[in-house]
């Protein structure tokens, strides 16, 4: 008897002690912290008292306050929305800093539910009157108006619990997932006809490469759908705030990863529309950079959603922020050659100095551009060697591209003998002037062949002209087609191309003759001299000696 008495006494006391602790607990509304702490607690199962979590709504009476708390509970337990309360601040003076700096109050979820909030009103806080505003329209959309019909029609059988879940939220599940694979399916479909529709008015061309990328692009549109229509109607099965928060987490990743595959790939597909664009324009530069605009956008989409996932798992992004700021700072201080040829990469491709393949002289190295990179561009010697030029020293220094002339200018100086007749210098000019224009390489109202000087040892007979192909290989043909003329022609006329030499004077002996050359300056023989030269130019086969 006397052991039973205890027991009732101990047991008596337990709740006793239980009753006063919870009585201790008072409401408090103090800061932000104290505010959701107090609403929420009082809301839990085991210290439910609506009436206390109540008095977080201002204005209402007091039927309608606990009708207001219980909903807002509700609508975070059905969005899967754990409160961190050691993230909640204590600061009795706390002001938003992001976009409400005139104002104290504290968003709890300021990413997916930015209407439920606290606000400083006199000395407490309380939930904002947005919030309370808007609840009745969040309760609804978070729990439509059918899930109270449709509960209301489950059997007592429906109601039986399995692994701590009631029957007909299995079934609503198993519903869910069959709708969700039939939308799908159907979705894929209207996804892939909408994009092509939209392709086909921004490049009206088909491209099977662009059509393969938008097939794939459809199926992760078609899965954010689903994603979507998921996230709407989950909360409708009423399963607890463990399981929906795990649910919508594993949701928003799961959104998180389709929108970065969605936009690599609209990546890719404008790319490969550009890469078409860039076909059709004369600019090999423009190719080139396709691949640095494709590596540039597909690297900013994935870090833009490394940031995003991180958020999801409640790392703050604005300290990442600020860390990837500093960090920046001192690399950027680390690697200022880097920036530079990143700068200069960026003006190389605005200002167009030059284009793939241009010959272009840049300093030291004369030679034929073949890439454009990040950091450097490459240039081929004639000698088949490669030169690697910073982009930053590439755009300051002086370029001369010769990709860009009309024509190549050719100038040059024959020498003539100094005992040639005034006859033959005229005649030997009159012929390479008929070469030229002859010449079908050759620009036949823009040259100059000139008696121009004496020079040292030789006569001096200025040849200038201008070859139509800015090909090499072509210009060196057509170089030597002119020369080859030319040296004919003085071999018919009899004159003779001078060299470096001295000239000694000696008397005139008898019997003896002199070393100079005997020149024919018959007019007629002149004439048919160069007559025969300009038949064998002209009749001659231009891709043979091209080639």
């Amino acid at each position: 008897m006397r052991n039973l008495f205890l027991f009732l006494f101990f047991i008596t006391s337990s709740l006793v002690a239980q009753e006063q602790e919870k009585d201790s607990i008072k409401v408090n509304l103090s800061n932000p912290h104290a505010t959701i702490y107090t609403h929420l607690y009082f809301l839990q199962s085991d210290s439910y008292e609506p009436k206390k979590a109540a008095k977080t709504i201002l204005g209402f009476s007091e039927e309608k306050a606990i009708e207001k708390a219980i909903k807002i509970k509700k609508v975070l337990d059905g969005k899967g929305l754990y409160v961190d309360l050691n993230k909640v601040p204590t600061n009795n003076n706390f002001k938003d800093t992001i976009g409400y700096t005139s104002y104290y109050r504290y968003v709890i979820f300021p990413e997916r539910m930015p209407e439920i909030y606290v606000e400083k009103i006199g000395d407490k806080w309380y939930y904002s009157s947005e919030t309370v505003a808007k609840i009745d329209n969040l309760y609804k959309e978070t729990f439509p108006w059918y899930i109270q019909k449709l509960q209301s029609i489950i059997p007592i059988a429906g109601h039986k619990e399995f692994l701590e879940i009631e029957l007909w939220q299995f079934v609503g599940l198993l519903l869910l997932f069959v709708l969700s694979y039939i939308v799908f399916l159907i979705s894929k479909k209207i996804a892939f006809f909408i994009l092509q529709k939209i392709k086909y008015l921004v490049n009206k061309t088909t491209n099977l490469k662009v059509d393969a990328v938008l097939k794939k692009l459809a199926h992760p549109i078609s899965l954010l759908f689903i994603v979507a229509i998921i996230d709407k109607v989950f909360p409708s099965l009423q399963f607890g705030l463990e399981i929906n928060t795990w649910v919508f987490l594993a949701l928003n990743i799961a959104k998180t990863v389709f929108w970065i595959y969605v936009f690599l790939k609209l990546v890719k597909v404008i790319m490969e529309i550009y890469s078409e664009f860039t076909e059709r324009t004369h600019s090999r530069l423009d190719d080139q950079l396709v691949p640095i605009v494709n590596n540039f956008f597909t690297g900013l989409v994935i870090v833009l959603g490394i940031f995003k996932l991180l958020t999801l798992f409640g790392v703050n992004t604005t300290t990442i922020l600020a860390g990837a700021t500093i960090g920046g700072l001192a690399v950027a201080l680390a690697s200022q050659d880097t920036v530079k040829n990143l700068i200069g990469t960026l003006m190389i491709f605005l200002d167009k100095p030059f284009h793939i393949e241009d010959w272009i002289e840049a300093g030291e190295v004369v030679g034929t551009v073949e890439k454009v990179g990040f950091r450097s561009t490459s240039v081929r010697a004639a000698d088949t060697s490669v030169y690697k030029i910073p982009n930053s020293k590439l755009s300051e220094i002086v370029i001369n591209n010769k990709g860009l002339r009309l024509f190549r200018r050719y100038n040059t100086n024959l020498g003539l003998r100094y005992d040639t007749p005034p006859e033959l210098i005229e005649a030997f000019v009159k012929g390479v002037r008929e070469i030229v224009i002859a010449h079908p390489e050759t620009r036949s109202d823009s040259y100059n062949v000139e008696f121009t000087g004496f020079g040292d040892s030789a006569l001096l007979i200025m040849v200038n002209v201008y070859f139509k192909s800015l090909a090499w290989g072509v210009e060196q043909s057509s170089k030597h087609r002119l020369h080859i003329a030319i040296v004919k022609l003085a071999k018919e006329l009899g004159v003779d191309f001078a060299f470096p030499s001295t000239t000694v004077t000696i008397e005139q002996f008898p019997e003896k003759n002199g070393l100079l050359p005997k020149y024919n300056t018959d007019k007629e023989r002149i004439a048919n001299s160069i007559e025969k030269v300009l038949a064998e130019f002209t009749n001659e086969n231009p891709i043979e000696s091209n080639n």
